[in-house]
């Protein structure tokens, strides 16, 4: 009788996740990369860690729970970011990720230091990129060393904005001018606004609908518009600080030190400058339109125009944002890209391209 000796059959090791991605900020666009991190796209991921201002987990089981954002806003250690960069280092995957969903100064200002520590960073934060020109530089300097940095999310929430700028500079090409809307908040409001109705109470409706920031003066301000374009000029080989753009500012004098709730409840002080500049622009048979301009020489501006009907940004619709860009190979007629430039699915989505393209 022969003996049949039975193999053992010995399962392989778990392959590690491509990427460790530790979330910071868990607010409405991190709320909108966790549920995208339960898709098929997102499966060569794994979140080791994930913090709003307050609260952190990095507990694997509690990470894969589906209410985990709800469970942070009760529940979880103490913030602490050593913990959550110490988690991040522990795991064995083969790239490393931090990804900055929040609008903090604060966070934003170690970009550079994180990508000194080996970290890759993906961002919708601004700054440092559209801030001081000395943190732009200190971010390149980090950038220099070795680390990539995703800032899809900063500009057009991830329209191919500076995917396009940067491939263009790179082919040698030069930029000569741009144009555009890049504002979605402001790019809903002068769509709607016709005269037929108070620009405060669209301002109000906007607000209601999350367009804008909770103190509409964010927007109005142009300051967001400016550090975007910042980051343009300077991703197209123009080194600007924030005082090399002139930026005209929506809100009136008298409004701009009120509290907030003061501020809100004062919002008819817009409605008679705007209806006047609106009666103007109308007939001369143009439309009120928000822009951000560079010209080949580095001149930057911000601010209310009133534009012919043949003009690209008339025909916004929505949220929409636009980016006219003027270059040596694109003279005759500018490269638009345009689509909608608000929204916290398609700023998700920008983040978690950033990511996937690490490889």
């Amino acid at each position: 009788m022969s003996t049949v000796l039975a193999e053992r059959v010995v399962a392989p090791p778990p392959l590690a996740p491509r990427c460790a991605v530790v979330l910071l900020g868990t607010g409405v666009v991190g709320g909108a990369f966790l549920k995208l991190l339960d898709t098929p796209a997102a499966a060569s991921l794994r979140l080791v860690g994930a913090a709003n201002s307050r609260r952190q987990q990095i507990n694997p089981a509690r990470l894969a729970d589906r209410s985990l954002r709800e469970r942070l806003k009760t529940e979880g250690d103490a913030r602490d970011d050593a913990a959550l960069l110490a988690a991040l280092a522990a795991s064995d995957a083969v790239r490393k990720v931090i990804i900055d969903a929040t609008a903090s100064a604060a966070l934003a200002a170690r970009h550079p230091e994180w990508l000194a520590r080996g970290h890759h960073v993906v961002t919708a934060s601004k700054a440092p990129a559209g801030g001081d020109l000395a943190d732009w530089r200190a971010l390149q300097g980090a950038l220099a060393r070795g680390g990539r940095y995703g800032d899809s999310a900063t500009v057009g929430a991830g329209l191919p904005v500076l995917a396009t700028l940067r491939r263009l500079r790179a082919c040698g090409d030069r930029l000569l001018a741009l144009e555009g809307v890049f504002s979605g908040s402001l790019s809903w409001l002068f769509n709607q606004y016709d005269g037929t109705r108070p620009f405060s109470a669209l301002l109000r409706e906007a607000r209601e609908r999350g367009y804008t920031e909770p103190d509409p003066r964010a927007d109005l301000s142009g300051e967001d518009v400016a550090r975007k374009l910042l980051i343009l000029a300077r991703n197209a080989g123009f080194a600007l600080d924030r005082n090399a753009v002139d930026v005209a500012s929506l809100v009136p004098e008298s409004l701009r030190m009120l509290d907030a709730e003061a501020f809100l409840d004062r919002l008819e002080a817009l409605d008679a400058p705007l209806a006047a500049r609106h009666a103007e622009a109308a007939a001369r048979g143009r439309v009120l339109r928000h822009l951000a301009r560079l010209d080949r020489h580095g001149r930057a501006r911000v601010g209310l125009v009133a534009v012919p009907a043949e003009h690209p940004a008339a025909r916004l619709r929505d949220t929409d944002n636009l980016f006219a860009l003027t270059t040596t190979r694109y003279r005759a007629q500018p490269l638009v890209i345009q689509g909608p430039g608000a929204g916290p699915e398609v700023t998700a989505q920008a983040l978690l391209g950033d990511v996937l393209a690490l490889g």
